[in-house]
């Protein structure tokens, strides 16, 4: 009798743990890289449960913060253990009876040993005798589901879900199948594609099998390829069921197994005794999904297997007679090769490789195939046998997997690596020839508000049109690559000298700043771009990257959308940009060193304090102080500016206690909104919360806002601000004037203030005197009509402020009656005490 085989034999050893804490989209990721169909959630050393690929059917695909939630809250638990040394017959019994797909296997002190599922059993080496007698038909899963392939995610996921013990839906489209499956959600869960259509996101083409064939046929086929499930065929071709891993054996067939191989090994043994016999033989050839052809010894065909009509669309009775070379020649090969190939057969008897065909339709396809002689009892050769599989997917994969390897996915350029690589080689090459050659690093000006104002799927769009006109704007012999997000690099080998390539990067500028078509409506980009030469500026290709990515931080810092060319105090400046950005993260993180000024607004006629407004400055034991105009533009672009802006309200907050608190009565402070924090989705949940916990009367905080952040999205900033106003908060417009001004939507905006920018008011005394009044004019009048309060800033002077009488001009700030100060001084100097 056999004996029976044991949990330790199939289980899983490699045990893929996540902390309960964990984001559900950041576990699907973990289990996506590793191909597991399942992860333990953890506390500790403690096992709370289990999350499976099933358990991907829960997942609310419509909402997409439904992936945001800690993975606790949607798993398995309790999870089922079972000891190793129980049989996999126990095991099969606990899957059916508790209708679950894994066990936990544990010692006897419930330490986790492995995994354990119904997939295993399938695997098992002691099933591949029963799985040859058995036949698919006998094993699928009639009547699939099947959806249309323009059916929502979140649709297809519900009825999924609703359907018994579904894994897998069959995708129609017009002309073909696909296939979605449970490990396709834990992907989407990763990495989460949207509520688009199904049938952007199944898996195509649907591999298939007969449902004639042998199971033993199905569970090697899904081993080869490396997949979950096969649609299988009925004699016309019509899909009529489908088959994955956990259909091929039954749990109940399972418990009968120790009498099945006892069996089957006994038949087995029967069939090794006659394996000689032409009958086995002919069984073999006939089951094979590998084409079998045996010709004579002049190489005329007398055989072919069901396989070989299968792939190349020849029956036997097409084939006999004929030689290989007549039916099948593509006519890629040369003489040569088929010289070569037998001479290689003569010398060693059989000849092994890669060959081009022809299929019966006309369509070529690529085969592995060997060609073996055999001899008769004399010696000569009497047959040729060859066999043969078609491996044009295989190495369409793996052209595939290497062209990932080396291009940007969404824009089909080079990526980083390849980029590299090519700017290696041409350094090396410049250097045998004695030639320059020029680096040019590109990066997308605004490009964040396009992907915030619109969808990412839009800013992936945009990218793809950048690409295709920065390539146009390049010689024959350059190259462009896309190092990821919105940055790029070119690469002008061979440059005659600075001009030439100054005229390259002035095309690109010219290319980026047109209008793009997109989504049914223009936007605008502009490009930043820095330039470094080979060999004036560097040698290696990592330090022209380097040296590149300065010169464009330099345009970006002197007014986008222009160019620059690498000089060596860049250097000295990206260093300093790094320091400072590491110090203010430090900072950050200590809560040390960033301190709210205060600097005061007075009304000018009356001269009365009226309001103050918050400033941000930094003090850094070893840098000093650092002015707000270098470490403000370093927070935007470091990703830092809304810690920054939390740590100034909460300044601003706990301070307005602090002088309540004493007795004393604080004027409104104003705080600048950066763009980054307006469009927060809960900023105004946020704010409310925090005056609750400082108890602070909204009506002591107001904002402001430039009017760049309000620019793109008017309508929603609209919804913003007034949500601000219902709170009790005002709202100015700060710096007005210098950026894109436009009347038309400024009388839809509930705000209460505009602040006329500084330079303005220095213009009344200096410069176009003229201009300046008629602008001052033209914004106060349109002020006073929309009943809007003015703030000018910057008064630094009498002259100054006398130049202003002639307005209705209601609030002053600037040096000729306050600098800013910090909380102290601001106290001693303006605030007074209650009655």
């Amino acid at each position: 009798m056999t004996e029976p085989a044991y949990v330790a034999s199939i289980m899983k050893t490699a045990l893929l743990r996540c902390p309960a804490g964990t984001r559900l989209s950041d576990a699907a990721v973990r289990m996506s890289e590793r191909y597991c169909s399942s992860m333990l959630i953890t506390r500790g050393d403690e096992v709370l449960g289990i999350w499976t690929e099933q358990d991907a059917l829960m997942v609310d695909f419509a909402d997409p913060g439904a992936a945001q939630c800690p993975v606790e809250q949607v798993m398995s638990s309790p999870i089922t253990s079972i000891k190793p040394h129980a049989t996999i017959d126990t095991a099969a019994r606990i899957f059916d009876e508790k209708g679950i797909r894994h066990l936990l296997v544990v010692d006897d002190d419930e330490t986790p040993l492995g995994i354990v599922s119904r997939n295993d059993i399938a695997l098992e080496k002691g099933l591949e005798s029963y799985l040859r007698l058995r036949k698919v038909e006998n094993a699928m899963r009639s009547a699939p589901l099947t959806l249309a392939a323009s059916l929502p995610l979140s649709e297809a996921v519900q009825r999924m879900r609703t359907s018994p013990a579904c894994d897998a839906v069959i995708v129609r489209y017009d002309d073909h199948l696909g296939i979605l499956t449970t490990r396709d959600l834990v992907r989407f869960v990763a990495s989460y594609p949207g509520n688009m259509a199904i049938g952007r996101l199944a898996s195509r083409p649907l591999l298939s099998i007969n449902r004639d064939e042998a199971l033993i046929n199905a569970r090697d086929r899904l081993i080869h390829h490396r997949l979950r499930h096969l649609a299988v065929l009925d004699d016309s071709e019509e899909v009529i069921g489908i088959l994955g891993f956990a259909d091929i054996i039954s749990t109940e067939e399972y418990r009968h197994l120790d009498t099945l191989r006892d069996t089957l090994e006994q038949h087995d043994s029967a069939i090794r005794q006659s394996r000689q016999s032409l009958r086995l033989a002919e069984q073999v050839i006939e089951s094979t999904l590998e084409g079998i052809m045996i010709t004579d010894a002049g190489g005329r065909i007398e055989f072919v297997n069901p396989a070989f009509t299968h792939l190349t669309g020849y029956e036997l009775d097409e084939a006999v007679g004929h030689t290989p070379g007549s039916l099948l020649s593509s006519g890629r090969q040369n003489a040569d090769f088929y010289q070569n190939m037998w001479h290689a057969m003569h010398q060693h008897g059989y000849w092994r490789g890669e060959i081009w065909n022809r299929r019966k339709g006309g369509e070529l396809y690529l085969e592995m195939l060997t060609v073996t002689a055999i001899y008769d009892e004399a010696g000569e050769t009497s047959h040729f046998a060859a066999m043969f599989s078609d491996i044009t997917q295989v190495r369409e994969n793996e052209q595939r997997v290497h062209h990932l390897a080396w291009y940007d996915a969404l824009t089909g350029l080079p990526n980083r690596r390849l980029i590299e690589d090519r700017l290696s080689l041409a350094t090396r090459h410049a250097r045998r020839h004695s030639q320059q050659l020029a680096v040019v690093f590109i990066d997308l000006d605004h490009f964040k508000q396009i992907n915030d104002s619109l969808d990412h799927a839009a800013g992936d769009e945009l990218l793809t049109l950048v690409a295709r006109r920065l390539e146009n704007c390049l010689r024959d012999d350059d190259s462009l690559g896309r190092l990821g997000g919105d940055e790029f690099i070119a690469l002008l080998p061979n440059v005659g000298g600075v001009d030439e390539a100054v005229s390259v990067v002035r095309r690109m500028i010219d290319a980026i700043s047109a209008p793009f078509d997109l989504r049914r409506r223009q936007v605008r980009v502009g490009c930043s771009l820095g330039v470094s030469f080979y060999p004036s500026d560097a040698n290696s290709a990592e330090t022209l990257i380097q040296h590149a990515d300065a010169a464009m931080y330099r345009a970006k810092r002197e007014g986008r959308n222009t160019w620059r060319l690498y000089s060596s105090d860049m250097e000295f400046h990206n260093n300093r940009r790094m320091t400072l950005e590491t110090a203010l993260r430090e900072s950050l993180a200590q809560g040390e060193g960033i301190e709210a000024y205060y600097q005061p607004l007075f009304e000018r006629d009356s001269g009365r304090l009226y309001s103050a407004e918050a400033l941000m400055r930094w003090h850094h034991p070893q840098l000093g102080q650092v002015s707000p105009g270098e470490f403000i533009p370093l927070a935007e672009s470091a990703g830092l500016i809304l810690q920054l802006g939390q740590r100034l309200l909460d300044q601003v907050l706990q301070q307005l206690h602090d002088w309540l608190a004493a007795g004393l009565e604080p004027v409104p402070i104003a705080i600048n909104l950066s763009p980054r924090q307006f469009w927060q989705h809960d900023l105004i949940d946020d704010i409310r919360t925090r005056l609750e916990a400082f108890a602070i009367p909204a009506e002591l905080i107001s904002f402001e806002l430039t009017e760049s952040t309000l620019l793109d999205r008017h309508q929603q900033a609209i919804t913003a601000l007034e949500a601000l106003r219902d709170l009790g908060h005002r709202v100015a417009i700060d710096d007005f004037g210098t950026g894109y001004s436009s009347l038309s939507y400024l009388q839809d905006l509930p705000i209460t203030t505009l602040k006329i920018d500084r330079t303005f008011i220095q213009a009344l005394t200096e410069g176009n005197r003229r201009g300046s009044e008629a602008i001052l004019a033209a914004v106060t009048g349109l002020a006073e009509g929309l009943d809007l309060q003015v703030v000018a800033e910057g008064v630094e002077t009498h002259e100054q402020l006398d130049a202003l009488a002639r307005f209705p001009v209601q609030l002053i700030q600037g040096f000729l009656f306050g600098r800013p100060a910090n909380a102290a001084t601001f106290t001693t100097n303006w605030l007074i005490r209650r009655a």
